[in-house]
């Protein structure tokens, strides 16, 4: 795939995924979003038909084809969407302390209930329990309940209409993440070749199990942390996972929003601990869906994501639907080079570095990172198969490139997603100086070094191995 004279390098670590939708669609604007920055498209299958998003994998594939770099695609699931029915004569004012009835009854709603077809929520109510609607505009306090309603009181929220959401917070809905149009939207996915799947509604570990299930291996599995009794198994969910996302705004429905940064910076240092991509994602740059300028508290939440350590930023509706998705892309960009250059960055990343486990594989992925720095080493290269060498260096966060060179273009993509990974994909390697020499050359071919620079190479030998780092080697690059 590798094309010399016509590199795509980003002068950052921390990675961009941008949501495509309607404006962003046409193969000019999906070639635009990729040179101003995109590493990772997300196709958001709550939105759009799948001819939609086939269409739009087409036009990635072809751009990856032209540009000869890996080009990583996510397909995000819907999941369950639990919603209250519709009235018969339009929105209803609400006051507090109004009773309103929920039930399973098809007829429209009024003033006095409205229908709401998730027996599921009923099974899991008992009086005392808060009713959020409309993400959280209405909250209602549940007095009695049954197994096909729920009596309730108003305690906040003045309007509501038709078709609103529904989350009931502190409590574990028997639901499975994966509707019937979810696991439809995913044999598309993975017949069309996405690299990663996003979980939505995740609950508990059962949830990934199952997904894993489906999934078989064929894309990796990211799981979406909107869903507060998800944190109660974190660290499970995260062992289960081969990513995480951080759904602010999901979050910030069902728990208190002065919760949400401490436990933004909690899952991504947990996901770093281990080992796992972490995006963290909604609302980054909101304003940007109106505006070609974001507000400086929006620039400051981007900020603080990449000053956590995280792998990946999210755009959503910024690039789907926006009226600036180049730019939107451009200033995510330029947040994240300024924050990477800051020297407070770098102190804050190395205060927070995991403790290397007690393998041969992580002694040496530990001491590439050291290496490079002391040496002022152009980038770390990695060979891989399975990409768990080259996950293992993003770990460390270090302060130049990982150059991963790996075999399967499956896991050139999916790695573009990880912490400061430029991902080749090249024929396969049978000896370490074959390494040694397509290293050098696509380094200086890729604009990632110069002649009479170092790099750092990691390697599992004998080659084909999956995890077995076991060979560090220092190398000029020859003039």
């Amino acid at each position: 795939m590798h094309r010399k004279g016509n590199p795509i390098r980003r002068f950052r670590l921390t990675k961009i995924v941008a949501t495509l939708g309607p404006v962003s669609s046409s193969p000019e604007r999906i070639r635009a979003l990729f040179e101003a920055g995109v590493d990772v498209f997300r196709f958001n299958f709550s939105h759009g038909q799948q001819s939609d998003h086939g269409a739009r994998m087409a036009i990635i594939r072809a751009l990856e084809q032209e540009t000869g770099r890996p080009i990583c695609v996510m397909a995000d699931l819907q999941g369950p969407k639990l919603r209250i029915g519709k009235f018969a004569a339009g929105p209803i004012d609400l006051a507090p302390d109004m009773p309103f009835r929920l039930d399973l009854s098809t007829a429209a709603g009024d003033v006095h209930r409205v229908g709401l077809p998730h027996p599921e929520i009923f099974q899991a109510l008992t009086p005392g329990n808060e009713l959020l609607l409309d993400d959280g505009r209405v909250r209602l306090l549940v007095t009695a309940c049954g197994g096909d309603f729920a009596e309730t009181v108003v305690v906040a929220g003045t309007r509501l209409s038709d078709r609103k959401g529904v989350n009931v917070p502190g409590r574990v809905l028997p639901l499975s993440p994966l509707t019937a149009k979810d696991r439809d939207d995913l044999n598309f996915a993975l017949d069309i070749g996405v690299d990663w799947v996003a979980l939505s509604f995740v609950q508990r570990p059962e949830d990934v199990a199952e997904a894993r299930r489906l999934i078989a291996g064929r894309a990796a599995m990211l799981s979406k942390l909107e869903k507060p009794s998800a944190i109660e198994h974190l660290d499970r969910i995260i062992e289960m996972s081969d990513g995480i996302m951080v759904a602010r705004g999901d979050l910030g429905v069902e728990m208190p929003a002065e919760d949400v940064p401490s436990l933004q910076k909690r899952i991504v240092r947990e996901s770093r601990i281990a080992g796992k991509p972490v995006i963290v994602a909604t609302q980054m740059l909101e304003s940007m869906i109106a505006s070609p300028t974001p507000t400086r508290a929006e620039a400051s939440d981007v900020a603080t994501a990449v000053y956590d350590g995280t792998d990946a930023v999210m755009l959503s509706a910024e690039t789907a639907s926006g009226a600036y998705p180049i730019e939107a892309v451009s200033m995510m960009d330029r947040i994240a080079r300024r924050v990477e250059h800051d020297p407070l960055y770098r102190t804050i990343i190395e205060a927070q570095h995991p403790e290397p486990q007690r393998t041969p594989a992580d002694a040496i992925t530990a001491a590439a990172r050291q290496v490079a720095h002391t040496l002022s080493a152009a980038a770390i290269v990695t060979y891989t198969t399975s990409g768990s060498t080259t996950l293992r260096a993003a770990r460390e966060r270090p302060e130049v490139p990982i150059l991963c060179l790996t075999s399967k273009v499956e896991t050139a993509r999916r790695l573009e997603l990880a912490f400061g990974v430029h991902a080749e994909h090249t024929s396969d390697i049978t000896s370490f100086s074959e390494m040694v020499q397509k290293a050098c050359r696509i380094a200086v071919d890729d604009g990632i070094a110069l002649p009479g620079q170092r790099l750092v190479i990691t390697a599992g030998v004998p080659f084909g191995t999956p995890g077995n780092t076991n060979v560090l080697r220092i190398v000029w690059i020859e003039r």
